[in-house]
């Protein structure tokens, strides 16, 4: 639970200690209820595929429950979740760990290859219909998470930021909806539900790395800015000495986000070049199949270029 031992300073250490951090949690509901659902989804296909003899790797389900499910309940029980509404600095970082790292995590239980294995007839022809829908399709593409993340992370300049940080009802939501688009950004990717050509893969690898610098922007500003953004007033009540002034708060947030931000991309770019080289084999022995009649024709044909 939150500690009751409060002291009205806030001249002391500006980040708790480590003690208090990793002692300090809550119960939060609505997360309890977001686990129970995607554990028993992700734990029902297995015992599908079980009583029909197949064996799904260990390993992934380890990684689903242990780090995926995992990594959302330290966030949203322990410190981060605890101090959300006080703390700007514990508020972004939720926000931006919910965004990129814990569906990171839980795509290494491979749920979307679970689930085409595990599911048939309807319930499988409409996971694919939403794999293969325009917005799931565009949200997949590793241009858009950086986007995302610089849009996102802008509202965090603006008082917006202050009445989703004290708002029930915004924190709720930010708990399911955060991961979930989080999920659909990265799943796209780590599992290859969509064909791309390797041209298209060699652009999304020229945007990201542009992107890698964009999607930091506003931590920057954040971090920089000797205003307080977001016009919330300061914390009533007795504090912890740890806790820091408004303005130290928002620049610790700054900090952390910075951080997030471009550690998240190095992953994207990393399987970027994973599935470029998947791509890129596929495409030269598909090449190599190719009769000598066959390659000349397709050698005239791309040297004649496209017809009027």
């Amino acid at each position: 639970m939150v500690p009751e031992s409060r002291c009205s300073s806030t001249n002391g250490d500006p980040t708790p200690d480590l003690l208090t951090f990793l002692s300090t949690w809550r119960l939060d509901p609505v997360a309890v209820v977001a686990l129970v659902v995607a554990g028993g989804l992700y734990g029902g296909s297995v015992g599908m595929l079980r009583r029909r003899g197949i064996r799904w790797p260990p390993l992934r389900t380890l990684a689903f429950f242990a780090l995926g499910l995992g990594s959302f309940a330290v966030v949203q029980f322990g410190f981060l979740g605890a101090w959300s509404t006080e703390l700007r600095w514990a508020f972004t970082t939720r926000i931006a760990l919910l965004l990129f790292a814990v569906p990171g995590l839980l795509s290494l239980g491979s749920p979307v290859q679970l689930g085409r294995a595990a599911l048939a007839g309807l319930p499988l022809r409409m996971l694919e219909a939403v794999l293969r829908s325009r917005p799931v399709r565009i949200m997949g593409t590793a241009v858009f998470a950086p986007l995302f993340a610089l849009a996102a992370f802008s509202v965090f300049l603006t008082p917006l930021a202050g009445s989703l940080r004290e708002s029930a009802v915004a924190g709720d939501l930010i708990t399911v909806v955060v991961p979930l688009i989080g999920l659909v950004m990265v799943l796209p990717i780590v599992e290859h539900t969509t064909q791309r050509a390797s041209f298209f893969i060699t652009v999304e690898f020229l945007l990201v790395f542009v992107e890698l610098v964009a999607d930091a922007i506003p931590a920057i500003m954040i971090r920089l800015n000797a205003h307080v953004l977001d016009m919330v007033g300061p914390v009533l009540g007795a504090l912890p000495s740890w806790f820091p002034t408004r303005l130290h708060d928002q620049h610790l947030s700054g900090d952390f986000l910075w951080f997030i931000a471009e550690v998240a991309d190095v992953p994207i770019l990393i399987l970027l070049f994973i599935r470029w080289s998947r791509i890129d084999r596929t495409e030269a022995r598909s090449l190599d199949d190719l009769s000598d009649e066959e390659m000349d024709a397709l050698t005239r044909e791309h040297l004649r270029g496209p017809r009027e």
